[in-house]
């Protein structure tokens, strides 16, 4: 379990196998002694065991697997040396629950169709606030429905919330230290995210199906 507070930016720095199997090797600033074999990982979103840790200049190198169905359904598949990749281990009992409850299994992707700047206001001492950036993003129709208004949604690993809904469309809004932490300030229109909907909001609509099929 997750927050979808990344807590560091890994690279990758090797990919290994093929469509059904590849292991890739994630350089971090994590203390490796606090990285045990077999340890969940939220890696951009999906969650992944670490499989074999070694520790480095900075921090440790962790490698982890990923089968045919996570190649298959997020972004990792496309991973190649040198991707940039939003980390944060899961949650102890007693962490903060600063963002919202995040399984690390993603649902599907969301693509990026408009990033434009929102421009702050000048601050009591004239000083004039670094820009937000407003993202719209396309959700599969599938998913669309879970996805509501000041609701919470995960992209990438991230918690954000969702400033509005317009069809199978919908808006996040960042601000300057995410997109300064995270590798939200590198995405561009086009580019697709791993989206995990909000688990409350998933089991609320499979509830009130279930509802609905033993009243009709």
């Amino acid at each position: 379990m997750f927050t979808g507070l990344v807590s560091d930016v890994g690279r990758v720095a090797a990919v290994s196998g093929d469509s059904k199997l590849k292991r890739i090797a994630i350089d971090c600033a994590y203390d490796p002694a606090g990285i045990l074999i077999g340890a969940s990982i939220a890696c951009s979103g999906p969650c992944l065991t670490a499989v074999t840790v070694t520790p480095r200049a900075g921090g440790c190198t962790f490698e982890v697997d990923a089968a045919a169905e996570t190649l298959a359904r997020t972004t990792v598949g496309a991973w190649g040396p040198g991707t940039r990749v939003n980390l944060e281990r899961s949650l102890k009992i007693g962490d903060e629950l600063g963002g919202h409850l995040v399984t690390g299994h993603v649902d599907g992707l969301a693509e990026i169709v408009a990033r434009e700047p929102v421009t702050g206001q000048a601050g009591d001492a004239g000083d004039s606030w670094a820009p937000s950036e407003r993202f719209v993003l396309r959700a599969p129709a599938a998913l669309s429905r879970f996805i509501a208004e000041k609701g919470s949604v995960c992209l990438d690993g991230t918690s954000l919330t969702v400033n509005g809904v317009e069809g199978d469309t919908f808006t996040v809004l960042l601000i300057p230290h995410t997109l300064a932490v995270t590798t939200w300030g590198e995405r561009r229109v086009g580019d697709t995210l791993n989206l995990e909907v909000d688990l409350i909001a998933r089991y609320a609509a499979r509830l009130t199906e279930a509802r609905a099929a033993v009243a009709g």
